[in-house]
C-alpha cells in the first residue's frame, strides 16, 4: 500500500438493527458526557440514529462504526445544542447512575461519584472534555478520536494530557475536601 492510500477497516458492512443493538448505549452514554440535558437525551439520542439510518448506506468502512458514529454524535449534539440553546439555560450537566437496581447506600454513593464527575467534567474545555471521556471512558484511540473529531491525533494528545491534569487536580481537591467534611 502507498503511503498516500488510506487503509480500510475490514469490518462487514453493518445493518441499522445491529448497529443500533449494539451501539446504543454508546451514543447514550456520548450524548450524555457532551452536556446534553436529561429533558433531551431522547431526542438527540433518536435524531442520531435518524442519521445513522439514513447514511448507513454510504458508510464505507474507512473506520470503525464506532467511530463513525462518534463523528455523528459529535455533529447532531451540537446542532441540537445550537438550536435549543434558549430552552437550557440554567440546566446541569447529569450523568446517570452506570447500574439500575443498586441499594440506597450504593444509590448515595454512585449519585456522589457522578456529580463529582460532572463538576470536574465541567472545569474542562468541551475539546478536551471530548478527547478525555472517548479516551478514558469510552476507549477510542487517539488515532480514531483524531479520525472523529478531525483533528491531528497529536492535537487529541495534548488535549487529553491537559484534560487528565485538570481531573488529576480536581479529583486531590475533591479528596481533600472530603477529608474537611469528616472532620467537622
Amino acid at each position: 500500500m502507498r503511503p498516500h492510500e488510506l487503509a480500510v477497516v475490514s469490518e462487514p458492512k453493518p445493518d441499522f438493527d445491529s448497529v443500533y443493538e449494539a451501539y446504543f448505549d454508546f451514543v447514550w452514554r456520548s450524548v450524555s458526557y457532551r452536556g446534553v440535558p436529561a429533558a433531551l437525551r431522547d431526542d438527540v439520542v433518536q435524531e442520531v440514529f435518524v442519521v445513522v439510518h439514513r447514511k448507513l448506506a454510504e458508510y464505507e468502512g474507512r473506520s470503525t462504526v464506532r467511530t463513525w458514529l462518534t463523528g455523528i454524535v459529535r455533529r447532531v449534539v451540537r446542532d441540537q445544542l445550537k438550536k435549543r440553546s434558549h430552552h437550557m439555560s440554567g440546566e446541569e450537566l447529569v450523568v446517570e447512575p452506570p447500574a439500575p437496581g443498586p441499594t440506597p447506600a450504593e444509590a448515595l454513593e454512585q449519585k456522589q461519584a457522578a456529580d463529582t464527575l460532572e463538576r470536574i467534567l465541567s472545569k474542562m474545555s468541551e475539546e478536551q472534555r471530548e478527547a478525555f471521556v472517548l479516551l478514558e471512558v469510552e476507549g477510542l484511540s487517539g488515532r480514531e478520536i483524531a479520525e472523529a473529531v478531525g483533528v491531528n491525533e497529536n492535537t487529541i494528545w495534548t488535549r487529553v494530557r491537559a484534560a487528565r491534569g485538570i481531573f488529576n487536580l480536581a479529583l486531590a481537591r475533591e479528596k481533600a475536601a472530603q477529608v474537611w467534611r469528616e472532620r467537622d
